[in-house]
């Protein structure tokens, strides 16, 4: 599944680098020049990932990120730090204040794609490439395949990111508002009983292969897939 990614870089050939990188591994690019115009484009879009100079006009890159871990609406996106300060000490700051990753300048696009991959697998797991097995159902992202006990599981769009997302996140209670955020994305307005809808056509179609039981209502609290299901 592709991931939003924003840079926030002041230096046109390096942000077009990092774009073009972006694009290539199959990501969408979002661009800022400033920390104020990051915020600008985070009142409409919630990345789910942001590559953050440490020197920026206006507030610094150091800064925007202690600013965004404060703040509950932008907490959770990681952050991977690029900078040409090398030293520990400034790797340190940077870590200290939530980055998720440290990446120095100059950095080879190889390197950087491996971060970008690693930091998406440790915190949004949806968001990669790689296929999950959990109790003999198999879903390959590439591809955009289900199967099950040697049966295919034909699933519609919003199913296969609902599952995917689950896979990615067993055993975890899921609310329908944070189904809604993660599935459907944060600036869609639907009712929460969608997510009902889309979970009984999941667990019709996990059906076909005896895996309807993977996925459980946790009563008052919302919906997980729990891999020690039997």
């Amino acid at each position: 599944m592709p991931a939003n990614i924003l840079v926030v870089e002041d230096e046109p050939a390096i942000q077009e680098l990092l774009a073009l990188n972006i694009t290539q591994a199959g990501h969408t690019p979002l661009r800022a020049i400033s920390a104020e115009h990051a915020q600008e484009l985070l009142r409409n879009t919630i990345p789910d990932l942001i590559l953050l100079d440490w020197m920026l006009p206006g507030m610094s890159g150091i800064d925007f990120a202690r600013k965004l871990k404060s703040d509950s609406t932008t907490k959770q996106i990681p952050i991977i730090m690029l900078t040409a300060r090398g030293d520990e000490f400034d790797k340190v700051r940077g870590l200290e204040v939530g980055a998720d990753d440290y990446v120095t300048k100059p950095f080879s696009p190889r390197e950087l794609n491996a971060r970008i991959k690693a930091v998406l697998r440790r915190r949004a797991p949806q968001m990669t490439d790689d296929p999950i097995e959990i109790q003999g159902l198999h879903l390959d992202p590439v591809t955009h395949r289900v199967t099950g006990n040697n049966t295919t599981i034909e699933l519609g769009p919003t199913e296969f990111r609902l599952l995917h997302y689950f896979m990615s996140n067993p055993e975890r209670v899921h609310s329908r508002g944070q189904l809604l955020d993660k599935v459907w994305g944060d600036r869609v307005f639907v009712e929460d009983r969608t997510v009902d809808v889309h979970i009984r056509r999941l667990r019709n179609a996990l059906s076909n292969s005896n895996h309807q039981d993977l996925i459980q209502t946790v009563r008052g609290a919302g919906y997980r897939l729990s891999a020690l299901a039997n």
